[in-house]
């Protein structure tokens, strides 16, 4: 009864018509909508669908219309919204004409260099010239106004002569950071109009952009890109003197798949070492193993401030703690809200922590020489290489600890300039389980809510005396904006928590904070969407948001369920560390290899100073929950 209800109202709905086939109308459809969901093509390029984005700037999507009052036209199908009785055609020859027409504007003042360019053999502005069947332009360059080229930012590149002022990347900016604080904005009119950076000269000057790079994401040409250092890579690989060390993150074996042809959240993790082993890799290591460190280490900073929260009686009005694992939101913190710097743990990253353990513990536990290594990360972050960069992650004045960073789309063009071909690569394991062994909940930090989970396993498991098999965390998984949950934590009761991925959704938190509003104990937050599977390093698509994401968080629930380690204080190779090397976590040389400072880089900021956190006390093997 019901399906023949729902046939009978599919019957009744209002109709449209394109290329003579008849087609539904649903609430505020504009024509490209409506034609997708009946499956006609429509060119299109400023158009972005995950975006909500439909500017019309670029016009290539016109269709012509005959109106049910008998009126004619030619309109851009993206934001025009459809009528019943509307006749749409897509193929006429008038239509054609002007679609070319506006393609030959668009390379009128477009830099043709494409050999050189990032996007070379996956260019949008190629491709949309092709569906529309431009043969030539002889409007080809003519108009080609100097505009900006900028590499002064840390990760992220910016040639105005590709861009073509869809705004994607504007409209992606106000959506990661908020529309207050988005550091891209449109400059200048006419032929000069570009991108430009809010209330700074330079990208590099910006005081309010967090290098999370989803710009990079959706700009349909070489407009936006991140600074390309394949070849530092290769140069490390053929330097006999220098012994190379590869950290691959939790998010990169089941992020880099569709990039090979291969369904997304493939995951690839074994053939990712194969290649590397074949390019002349020395030692292929996981970062998960350093997610796990991240937590111990973590974990008792926070369980310390519950303790000390708790014998004052403050537990109630608890003191808010952000995560720092996302180099993004660290940024965000030091650019936009640095009075949120207190609340900032001071644990490391699970990349800046593996580097340092590389220079330190690898050589002592290897006989290796401390000044031959090479660390190079494989990351689905442009983040990343701005942190990688920090002076204050440099234990000696001038040394990096991280020496070079990929992001998944730098690796894939290592990848593909070997020769090699991913999809065709069998399995290798890891070189050593130092290093490498990793548990359950260190794979979590690869997608929002990850990094909250697996602490919530250590902390459960510690605070409670009699601990139950692992609990569940449901609420903090999946793709909500914000995601809330109260945990008890034995003789600490009941502490809230909560996850934000977005830096513009975690402004809502940051506001409770600065009132003494908020009820949260311990805070997650990943700037870029869905967290890591979403980073602005991973592949493009215009299907990233509404396919491949959720594919990819899939992929990291089923990986870690299938782990013999499901929580970080099970590590054995985590264990060893602290029994042979740092002591317990938070013991002195914890804190001086896997501890920073922040600082204040606001535009209303003082002279960048750093800043301590808090004292870190040592805890024993057995507060700690170790085995061993």
């Amino acid at each position: 009864m019901a399906s023949q209800i729902y046939k009978d109202k599919k019957e009744l709905a209002p109709r449209a018509f394109i290329n003579g086939i008849s087609v539904v109308i649903e609430p505020n459809d504009t024509i490209l909508e409506a034609a997708r969901r009946a499956g006609i093509f429509i060119p299109t390029l400023c158009e972005f669908a995950a975006l909500n984005h439909r500017p019309g700037t670029c016009r290539v999507c016109l269709v012509g219309i005959e109106r049910a009052d008998g009126g004619h036209d030619i309109v851009t199908s993206c934001d025009t919204k459809i009528e019943p009785g509307m006749r749409i055609h897509t193929r006429t020859a008038e239509v054609r004409r002007r679609q070319r027409l506006q393609m030959e504007l668009l390379f009128a003042d477009h830099d043709e260099n494409c050999s050189s360019c990032s996007r070379h053999g996956d260019c949008e502005l190629q491709k949309a010239a092709l569906w529309v069947g431009l043969e030539g332009s002889h409007l080809s360059g003519k108009y080609l106004a100097d505009r900006r080229e900028d590499a002064t930012a840390p990760a992220m590149r910016f040639d105005g002569r590709k861009c073509i002022r869809c705004l994607r990347c504007i409209e992606v900016c106000r959506r990661v950071q908020g529309p207050n604080v988005a550091a891209l904005t449109l400059i200048d009119t006419g032929t000069g109009a570009q991108v430009g950076f809010r209330g700074a000269d330079s990208w590099g000057a910006s005081d309010v952009c967090i290098q999370c790079g989803q710009c990079s994401l959706v700009c349909p040409t070489g407009a936006i890109s991140v600074h390309d250092q394949c070849c530092d890579v290769f140069d490390l690989l053929d330097d006999d003197s220098v012994t190379t060390v590869f950290q691959i993150a939790p998010a990169v074996r089941v992020a880099i798949a569709e990039a090979f042809g291969l369904p997304p959240g493939t995951n690839v993790e074994g053939k990712l070492v194969t290649a590397l082993k074949r390019m002349g890799a020395d030692y292929v290591m996981d970062t998960r193993w350093s997610a796990d460190v991240t937590i111990m280490e973590e974990g008792t900073e926070i369980l310390e401030r519950l303790r000390e929260a708790k014998a004052s009686g403050t537990l109630g009005k608890p003191f808010t703690y952000f995560t720092s694992c996302c180099p993004g939101w660290v940024n965000y913190v030091e650019k936009v809200a640095p009075d949120m710097i207190p609340h900032l743990s001071s644990t490391r990253s699970p990349q800046a922590i593996f580097s340092a353990l590389a220079k330190t513990w690898m050589p002592k536990s290897r006989d290796l020489d401390p000044k031959s290594i090479r660390v190079i990360s494989i990351m689905p972050c442009t983040a990343k290489k701005d942190e990688a960069g920090r002076k204050l992650l440099e234990r000696t004045p001038g040394e990096k600890d991280t020496d070079v960073v990929l992001t998944i789309r730098e690796f894939t063009r290592l990848i593909r300039r070997t020769g090699l071909n991913l999809a065709d690569l069998p399995d290798t394991a890891f070189d050593t389980p130092q290093m490498t062994l990793a548990s359950g909940g260190a794979q979590l930090f690869a997608t929002t809510g990850g990094v909250m989970e697996a602490a919530l396993r250590t902390m459960s498991a510690i605070t409670n005396q009699d601990p139950q098999p692992l609990p569940p965390f449901e609420d903090v998984r999946g793709a909500r904006s914000i995601k809330e949950t109260t945990v008890h934590l034995g003789e600490l009761g009941d502490i809230r928590v909560a996850v934000v991925h977005e830096c513009a959704n975690v402004a809502k938190v940051i506001d409770m904070v600065r009132k003494g509003t908020c009820l949260y104990h311990f805070v997650e937050v990943m700037a870029c969407p869905n967290g890591c599977v979403g980073g602005g390093g991973t592949p493009r698509g215009r299907d990233i948001w509404k396919n491949n994401l959720g594919a990819r968080q899939s992929a990291v629930y089923e990986i870690d369920a299938r782990m013999p380690i499901r929580a970080s204080h099970e590590n054995p190779e985590v264990i060893r560390l602290y029994e042979d090397f740092l002591g317990a976590p938070g013991s002195h040389l914890a804190h001086e290899l896997l501890h920073c400072t922040y600082e204040d880089r606001s535009r209303a900021g003082e002279k960048p100073r750093a800043r301590k956190i808090f004292r870190l006390v040592e805890l024993s093997p057995d507060q700690m929950g170790n085995p061993g």
